[in-house]
């Protein structure tokens, strides 16, 4: 898809604010792979071409398996993601889905068990920057071509 917009340039503050969740996340217990694999999944369901390459190329400098990059799409059915992956996966997309119904309760149970409150509170943010930035993907268009992104390109300032 071809730039309509560039929303960096016509949307400073806005994007100054959303842009505020990644040096929190940084800060986050969580570990950052995992929340790299959660946004390549929620990437993947919105259809987001500039996501997807900018985490696939993230996962793969942290030493991430192209095999589980590879059958995302089916992680239910694959053996190679732990439990708390398992968790933050299907709490994701349950998230990411709101139109077929409210995250249901044993998808919230099953994060709540492996993920402590403050965790679980980072993992929605996560989930609610990443599905941000794929929404602005899809309305505008990326502001830089797909395939551009080079690693650390966006990195969190600490």
């Amino acid at each position: 898809m071809k730039t309509r917009l560039n929303y960096f340039q016509h949307a400073n503050n806005a994007m100054q604010a959303l842009s505020g969740f990644a040096p929190y996340l940084a800060k986050s217990p969580l570990d950052k792979s995992l929340l790299e694999l959660v946004y390549f999944r929620v990437s993947q369901i919105n259809g987001c071409a500039f996501c997807l390459d900018m985490h696939t190329k993230e996962l793969r400098a942290m030493g991430e398996e192209e095999h589980r990059l590879y059958v995302m799409d089916a992680w239910r059915e694959a053996p190679f993601y732990s439990e708390r992956e398992r968790a933050a996966l299907a709490f994701a997309e349950a998230l990411t889905r709101v139109n077929l119904g409210h995250v249901p309760d044993e998808v919230y149970d099953a994060a709540a068990a492996r993920f402590s409150e403050g965790e679980l509170i980072d993992l929605v943010i996560a989930i609610v920057a990443i599905n941000s930035y794929n929404r602005l993907n899809i309305a505008f268009g990326s502001p830089l071509p797909v395939g551009a992104y080079k690693v650390g390109m966006f990195a969190a300032k600490h």
